[in-house]
């Protein structure tokens, strides 16, 4: 049996946690499926990219797990990673989701949300990485894992 693969980011702003609401109700952290030819780090921040306008240097994997989606019934292998914005605007909603929110972390028990996004999220607060605002660059000056302005799929 084979699962997709979903590459979700933690992201943290002013101690709050970035969520997006799907059409199934449910809260979720930005991300989504891997493409050919691209590194989970690549695609965690395409993604956050497009789906609400922010960009991220993308730091620690956080955790992964196998996610039943019941309502369609499908299996989905999940990478979280915890990110780091770059200068945070207002949220930019693409159109898979119905709207999005910051939420401290005491208010994460009480939202419709798949328990493994609790234990990321938790994982995340608590990471010594996580007050660090970008992680040292790559050989040749690069920031880890940023998103190339070639990539943007912002309209």
């Amino acid at each position: 049996m084979t699962f997709p693969v979903s590459v979700k980011g933690v992201v943290l702003h002013e101690d709050k946690v970035l969520l997006l609401k799907n059409p199934r109700d449910e809260w979720e952290l930005p991300g989504g499926r891997l493409e050919i030819g691209e590194t989970p780090e690549q695609c965690v921040a395409r993604e956050i990219a497009e789906e609400t306008g922010w960009r991220v240097h993308v730091g620690p994997v956080l955790d992964t797990w196998l996610y039943h989606v019941e309502s369609v019934h499908r299996h989905v292998f999940v990478v979280t990673y915890g990110c780091h914005p770059n200068a945070p605007a207002e949220v930019v909603l693409s159109t898979e989701h119905v709207s999005a929110n910051l939420f401290h972390q005491a208010e994460i028990s009480a939202l419709n949300l798949p328990r493994g996004y609790h234990r990321a999220i938790d994982l995340w607060f608590s990471h010594p990485e996580r007050s660090r605002r970008q992680p040292p660059p790559e050989p040749g000056g690069r920031p880890r894992s940023s998103l190339p302005a070639d990539t943007d799929n912002r309209p």
